[in-house]
């Protein structure tokens, strides 16, 4: 039987170990992006307790915000090195959709829990557990709405929205977990992680939650930023931005950060809405009026 030569073999075995290890680095950040929301949870749990003796800013809360920031980061790079090491598989793609349900599912769902309702109750009108059950329900149902994003995700072979953009940008339907999950991050990061202590700001902050589980199930286009490659040429005045970014950023964390994924959630609540003005004061044709007359 015929066989390869010795020394072919012995070629091609550094070729098979760094394909294995380029398999990997994408597995790594989908692990650093879960251990994220493992440490999410406990910080968020720890300082549930940590606050019942003061409600001041609190370090733990403050501490589950940033590793939420942070597995947003990790989330985006994943994708893009499994695409630029041509090592995208199945089993990634299905690792990285259950880390996603933890991270920016059940991860937000519990900061949003202990920082916005748990210590609010005190002082609401109503008997407290009228306001915790209600927030028992938003927190889940942000997790619900979760789910069924990524799984509607999961399914779709062709996920194009419904009002679809230009042919050359990339788009979501519906507002990504991790966009929905930096905003209630950057909420509590901005608020330097002092709980809510008022029955009203607990119950605007619930409504929050309610409308990005809406966005997140909703048909509404948000950009991917999908075609802006890593190792593409940049202009100098893309370098400048960049640059100015990372300084105001460095200089105004919370603002910058809260102002971001504002802007990001509201994008897609801004195309929806210039879409439905622009469908409104369009112009009947012609034969629809000789229709109507």
């Amino acid at each position: 039987m015929w066989r390869l030569p010795k020394r072919w073999v012995r070629r091609r075995e550094p070729e098979l170990r760094r394909r294995r290890a380029a398999y990997a680095l994408p597995t790594l950040f989908t692990a650093g992006n879960l251990f994220l929301g493992f440490l999410a949870i406990v910080k968020s749990l720890q300082g549930a307790l940590a606050a019942s003796a003061n409600l001041g800013p609190n370090p733990h809360l403050e501490l589950a915000a940033k590793a939420i920031g942070v597995a947003v980061v990790l989330d985006g790079l994943d994708g893009r090195i499994a695409r630029l090491t041509h090592t995208v598989s199945d089993f990634g793609r299905e690792l990285d959709s259950l880390s996603d349900l933890i991270t920016f599912g059940l991860a937000p769902a519990v900061l949003a829990l202990v920082w916005g309702v748990q210590f609010a109750a005190a002082d609401a009108p109503v008997p407290a557990q009228h306001l915790m059950t209600a927030g028992y329900f938003v927190a889940f149902l942000y997790l619900l709405c979760g789910a069924a994003r990524l799984a509607r995700f999961n399914v779709q072979v062709n996920p194009v929205p419904k009002n679809p953009g230009r042919p050359d940008r990339k788009y979501f339907v519906g507002l990504p977990i991790p966009g929905a999950a930096a905003l209630v991050a950057a909420v509590v990061y901005a608020c330097d992680a002092a709980p809510l202590e008022n029955w009203l700001w607990a119950t605007l902050w619930m409504v929050l939650l309610a409308m990005l589980g809406f966005l997140m199930v909703s048909t509404w286009r948000y950009r991917s930023f999908k075609e802006f490659g890593l190792l593409r040429p940049r202009s100098p005045l893309t370098v400048v931005l960049f640059g100015s970014l990372i300084y105001i950023l460095w200089f105004y964390t919370q603002p910058v950060l809260l102002g971001m994924a504002a802007a990001y959630v509201g994008s897609g609540m801004a195309v929806r809405a210039g879409g439905l003005v622009k469908r409104w004061w369009r112009p009947a044709s012609p034969g629809a009026e000789r229709q109507i007359g």
